[in-house]
């Protein structure tokens, strides 16, 4: 299902298991995640009701390294992916990526306009992401959740929608 956020902006929304897939149109288009394999079909479907190959897409961010965030990123051979700790070399003067742990070690949060893209840190509701996994740090989830509530952002696009 596709839902148009803003100008430029797209939701990619998947069967439950699967996460949320961002498109946003700039000079290149880019992907914010890519998803679960069980969803690979729905994805493309979806990109191609936008009139977008999968080699068009030049730019992967991931939110974090868990499988339903990640699985088709060999889809788009033509894309450069950056995470965590490559985040650096990236430079879209638009966006503000923020370092946000605690669901996993490797959570960023990306502000595009007014836009926040959360990840697993923060839903619709007032839930926040899972902190039960090894990986997962409680106090660190806090921690972010602190720094979150002082952006200042109109749109919340989390991960999932639950």
């Amino acid at each position: 299902m596709i839902n148009k956020i803003k100008e430029n902006v797209w939701q990619l929304h998947f069967k439950e298991f699967g996460s949320c897939v961002y498109l946003i149109k700039l000079k290149e288009l880019i992907l914010i995640d890519t998803s679960s394999k069980e969803c690979r079909n729905e994805l493309l479907s979806d990109l191609k009701e936008l009139k977008i190959k999968p080699e068009e897409i030049k730019i992967i961010i991931l939110t974090h390294d868990h499988y339903d965030h990640i699985e088709n990123n060999n889809l788009f051979t033509q894309a450069k992916i950056y995470s965590k700790r490559k985040i650096g070399q990236l430079n879209i003067p638009e966006f503000k990526f923020i370092n946000a742990p605690g669901h996993s070690k490797e959570d960023i949060c990306i502000l595009y306009r007014n836009i926040l893209f959360s990840g697993d840190v923060i839903f619709h509701n007032g839930y926040i992401g899972r902190t039960d996994f090894p990986e997962s740090n409680p106090k660190k989830m806090q921690e972010s959740l602190e720094k979150l509530k002082k952006i200042k952002f109109e749109i919340l696009c989390p991960g999932h929608l639950f």
